[in-house]
């Protein structure tokens, strides 16, 4: 009986440590605007995010389209290039790089002016 008792711990801790391997700083984000040169826009999805990082309204001043808790995407070098417009996914908040090694042409897309460096979650 008692190595069923430490199974089943045993199986608890190893649950709660492949829990640990899904982030909970995870938020579900959409693609909302796919601008020229990697000018994009991201909606987050889940309104949990801290709104002091994101555009919590901002009006495209091209179109007049308005978006809900939104940002510029900063990690253009790392944003994957098969996304398009209206795709959803998962994805984590990141410190910048140290360095850019990725080439980035200047054309310019209106953005919201809150940028954030993301990374695609697993």
């Amino acid at each position: 009986m008692k190595k069923y008792g430490i199974l089943l711990v045993n199986l608890f801790l190893l649950q709660c440590k492949s829990a640990e391997k899904i982030s909970p700083s995870c938020y579900q984000g959409k693609l909302v605007l796919q601008g020229i040169c990697m000018n994009d826009v991201i909606e987050a999805v889940n309104k949990d995010i801290d709104t002091s990082q994101v555009a919590v309204n901002w009006k495209n001043p091209t179109t007049g389209k308005s978006y809900q808790h939104v940002f510029a995407l900063a990690s253009t070098c790392t944003f994957p290039s098969n996304f398009k417009e209206g795709d959803s996914f998962t994805f984590k908040i990141v410190n910048p790089p140290k360095e850019n090694t990725c080439a980035q042409c200047l054309a310019y897309s209106p953005t919201p002016t809150k940028k954030l460096y993301i990374e695609i979650c697993p």
